[in-house]
């Protein structure tokens, strides 16, 4: 990695701040208590309402009322990501929520969904070395992401737009359009 880089922060707080960073013990603890926690909310019986909605508020940082999330759910983190009112999280999200991951209210996720944060560098070296880094992925209010859509890192979706199935989103997509493919194209507004 670049010699002028400050080293004087942690990786934890480089992590934070959405700078370069290697995974250390401080990160690989976090890591560890946010699969814990994952594993609790996975394994949570699905009638049980109130145990349920208590494990989901201990994983995520904020959840709106009435927020409903099919397990399985798969996050890094969780305590990066918050949820709106009213959003409904179909079964098998992966949101890898290494910078923060801010789901806004009404919205639907189909199944299958990547929220995806983390970047690695293009360079070899420093792939090898493992330095990443990430960039915060926003979702506004009464988005609707169809089955299979990969939103990618520092991606930004406008409030009432729409993603086909399977779309691969990697720029920033506007209010009230329908965009779809691989990757994501507006076809149309709404």
């Amino acid at each position: 990695m670049s010699n002028d880089l400050p080293d004087l922060r942690t990786m934890r707080e480089r992590m934070l701040a959405g700078q370069p960073y290697v995974t250390d013990s401080e990160i690989a603890a976090m890591t560890a208590a946010a699969q814990q926690r994952m594993a609790a909310y996975n394994a949570c019986d699905p009638t049980d309402a109130v145990g349920r909605r208590g494990l989901l508020e201990e994983l995520l940082g904020e959840v709106g009322e009435e927020v409903e999330v099919r397990s399985p759910v798969y996050v890094d983190h969780g305590d990066r990501i918050s949820i709106g009112p009213r959003t409904f999280v179909n079964f098998g999200l992966t949101a890898l929520d290494v910078a923060p991951i801010t789901i806004g209210a009404d919205v639907q996720i189909g199944p299958h969904v990547q929220l995806l944060t983390p970047t690695h560098p293009l360079d070899a070296q420093q792939r090898k070395d493992k330095w990443e880094s990430a960039a915060p992925i926003t979702i506004g209010d009464n988005v609707w992401l169809g089955g299979g859509v990969i939103v990618c890192p520092g991606v930004t979706i406008g409030d009432n737009t729409v993603v086909g199935a399977g779309a691969v989103v990697v720029s920033d997509l506007p209010a009230g359009v329908l965009a779809v493919g691989q990757p994501a194209k507006v076809i149309r507004h709404l």
